[in-house]
């Protein structure tokens, strides 16, 4: 009875940690003159189950569309089942690793460029614990197999991608600033700051926070500890910091920017002091002076009604007079 559990929470938790996996496109940006040499790189693929590594083109006002796939194994490219209108273009180069390369570099070549590979998870009904020693092979017909049997599951990972910008222009340093983005007191006492990065070529860039206490080492900061939102607009872009932690704790805070050129750090660490909430003001207490004086207004309300009832009370009297005495003529 309690084996079932085990089992299911052992395949959740191998699930869960393969779907985590992404290959890693280092190269955010490359930017390369026409006739020029470029070549993609790809790594974390020893997490890929089978030994092909598929590259896709992305551009801006297009679907993503297959190029070809290497064999991580021997550099052997596939190009022919894909029917690239480009494919003549594209060849596998070692470098470290096998990576997918243009020779001669053209304009109509921009684009993003995505690897990706499958991974294969157990069904519940395979024995979860043993996935890593199963998923050890290297032939593609087994794979199949044991899919088809449904003792696995197929799912792709890919790569954050890299955008080939083919120019004349050259790489452009950023420009990295920080401020505090708003005030604590419309943030319930948290705080922000706001990392601006501008006047780069080319236009993209990464963020990423490191903190420090007082003349404490530099650490990187946990996503439980902040939120970003990242604003891009032409020529700049813009990460804001919203900053969660304990009451009367300091840091300072530093922005570190990626890019093509290199990383760039901001100039400055900018200091954020965590306080709590301002109350609302107490409501303010009546002077002694006002209190006699809102009394006299207040007399002076009364005397007044009281003159105008008696003003209105005289007169009907004398009304009703003038009536009784003209009724006693008449008779």
């Amino acid at each position: 009875m309690l084996f079932f559990p085990a089992a299911a929470l052992c395949c959740l938790c191998s699930a869960l940690a393969a779907m985590t996996t992404q290959l890693i496109q280092d190269d955010l940006t490359l930017t390369r003159k026409v006739d020029g040499r470029v070549y993609f790189s790809c790594e974390g693929t020893e997490h890929c189950d089978g030994n092909y590594v598929y590259w896709y083109q992305n551009r801006d006002t297009e679907t993503f569309t297959a190029i070809a796939d290497i064999d991580k194994s021997n550099g052997v490219i596939d190009k022919e089942r894909y029917n690239h209108p480009q494919k003549d273009d594209f060849s596998a180069v070692y470098k470290s690793s096998w990576k997918l390369q243009i020779l001669n570099v053209r304009p109509d070549h921009s684009a993003t460029y995505y690897c990706s590979c499958r991974r294969l998870i157990p069904t519940v009904r395979n024995d979860p614990c043993s996935l890593n020693k199963n998923l050890q092979m290297s032939n593609s017909v087994s794979y199949r197999k044991r899919e088809a049997d449904g003792e696995y599951r197929r799912y792709w990972i890919f790569g954050s991608g890299t955008k080939l910008f083919v120019t004349d222009k050259p790489v452009v340093k950023p420009v990295v600033r920080v401020y505090p983005a708003a005030s604590r007191a419309h943030l319930e006492g948290r705080s922000s700051l706001l990392c601006l990065a501008s006047a780069m070529f080319p236009p993209l860039v990464q963020f990423s926070w490191k903190k420090r206490k007082e003349n404490g080492p530099l650490e990187e900061l946990p996503p439980a500890e902040g939120e970003q939102l990242e604003l891009r607009e032409l020529g700049r872009t813009a990460s804001i910091l919203l900053i969660h932690q304990q009451e009367n704790s300091k840091y300072k805070y530093r922005c570190d920017v990626n890019h093509e050129w290199g990383s760039v750090k901001a100039h400055t660490e900018q200091e954020v002091s965590i306080l709590p909430p301002s109350l609302p003001p107490a409501a303010s207490v009546p002077s002694q002076y006002q209190v006699k004086l809102l009394c006299l207004m207040y007399t002076q309300l009364i005397v007044k009604s009281l003159v105008y009832c008696c003003g209105l009370s005289l007169l009907m009297i004398l009304r009703n007079k003038g009536l009784s005495t003209n009724c006693t003529h008449a008779d």
